[in-house]
């Protein structure tokens, strides 16, 4: 028997509540009734439940960032808000409830229930005194009147405060029921598979999952004087895809970020670090000090600096001569140190290696560096520079081996590289848990 969703597109937009965990089983519900869903997350319900766990209960990348796009360049919360037969809010903080009465969009949820003509569902979850509070009684008011969303109160019951009261949010299958009431007997909007998101092709197992990976990302930029500076055409493209990819696996997931042109993932923390100099420092504090699993070098970091920055803006008289020197080699530095540690199982290095015209460099550069594995690329090949969504590598390792890769979008090299990684982490795991010489290399 058909469910009451059946052939519905509902999405479902999770807030930064302690009831977000409650969300994952609204999703097996709502599916159990046959809708196909696609979640939206805030950066605070991310903090809460991965966006993991609901790709792989939904079967859809997970929307998290407003700036986000679909692989088919689509935006990915204006293709929800365009398709969706409904969409329900649950659970909705007092936080959220205020920004959309007022209409700041400044999460996917938000910005998602601006742009639909959909059917909205909403329900509230948070402490007694915030429901009861009148700015939030007003909101919701206005939500009810002047939008016409449907409201599924939250109930009498214990909250995260430790205290008994209202604000627990509603029973699931009360909220089910409000969604195919809200619906009615409309018309499917989106019957074509090809209009609504798509579906994710696999979900990658967490084999990450209790690690922590350091990926750098972007140009970092050495100071002239206080305007202009000496830097590269990094975007951070291929950085946020590893990172993206790393947490889609279950790492914890630190990005020390230069400049970059992309949008960072919510879920990772973030350190920046403009100059090579504070990249360094940032680089060392997270992976010796936090203790790190991996370290992905993708940030593009300047080979020279200005041996004196003027203090004030350069004027243009004439001709500007710069004496440059060479920047500390961040990579070289970490290999070095990991090769020396004894108490624990040293962290797996992966350098990045932009090259022009040729890769013949690579080895060496991998050698020298101490990484256990290098990402080599032609930048001046058509595709595989800076800022483009593609990439056409060849992956080196200590032991010898290289593995070169056809033109690919950068967070499919992203999973190729990780699964090496994952390899990587497991044998080092192996030969700690054995004994073995720590300081050999391996692929």
């Amino acid at each position: 028997m058909s469910g009451r969703l059946e052939d519905r597109l509902i999405g479902l937009g999770v807030c930064g509540s302690i009831a977000a965990y409650k969300s994952v089983e609204l999703v097996r519900l709502l599916r159990a009734e046959g809708a196909d869903v696609v979640v939206m997350l805030t950066p605070a319900a991310a903090a809460f439940v991965g966006p993991l766990t609901f790709e792989a209960l939904s079967g859809h990348a997970v929307e998290t960032n407003v700036l986000g796009l679909l692989p088919d360049r689509r935006i990915g919360h204006i293709v929800v808000a365009d398709t969706a037969d409904a969409l329900v809010i649950a659970p909705a903080t007092a936080r959220w409830l205020g920004a959309m009465a007022n209409g700041i969009a400044s999460d996917t949820v938000t910005a998602a229930c601006l742009a639909t003509s959909a059917p909205v569902v909403v329900a509230p979850a948070m402490d007694g005194d915030m429901w009861t509070h009148r700015a939030t009684r007003d909101n919701v008011e206005r939500l009810q009147r002047d939008f016409g969303y449907a409201l599924v109160p939250p109930e009498i019951g214990s909250l995260a405060s430790g205290q008994s009261g209202i604000g627990r949010l509603a029973d699931l299958p009360l909220i089910v029921d409000a969604v195919v009431a809200a619906i009615g007997d409309r018309p499917v909007r989106a019957a074509d598979p090809a209009v609504r998101p798509p579906r994710t092709a696999q979900v990658r197992d967490a084999d990450l999952e209790g690690r922590h990976v350091v990926v750098t990302a972007g140009g970092t930029a050495e100071a002239i004087d206080p305007v202009r500076y000496i830097g590269n055409r990094s975007t951070g493209r291929m950085g946020v895809a590893i990172a993206e990819a790393a947490l889609a696996r279950g790492a914890r997931v630190t990005i020390v970020a230069g400049r970059v042109e992309v949008p960072l993932p919510a879920a990772a923390a973030v350190v920046r670090a403009e100059s090579t100099a504070e990249m360094r420092v940032a680089v060392l504090d997270a992976v010796f000090d936090d203790r790190a699993d991996v370290l992905v070098m993708a940030a593009a970091v300047a080979d020279f600096r200005p041996v004196h920055a003027a203090d004030t803006k350069l004027t243009r008289d004439g001709s500007l001569t710069l004496e440059l020197e060479p920047t500390g080699d961040i990579l070289a530095e970490v290999g070095s140190r990991a090769m020396e540690m004894e108490a624990e199982p040293r962290p797996i290095i992966v350098g990045f290696a932009a090259e022009t015209g040729s890769l013949d460099r690579a080895p060496a550069k991998l050698r020298r560096k101490g990484a256990d594995l290098l990402v080599a690329n032609d930048v001046a090949e058509a595709g595989s520079g800076f800022g483009t969504d593609t990439n056409r590598v060849s992956i080196l390792a200590a032991d010898g081996s290289r593995a070169d890769l056809p033109l690919l979008t950068k967070r499919e090299v992203a999973e190729r590289l990780l699964d090496r990684v994952v390899a990587a982490l497991d044998e080092r795991d192996g030969r700690s848990h054995t004994g073995a010489d720590l300081t050999e290399t391996h692929p």
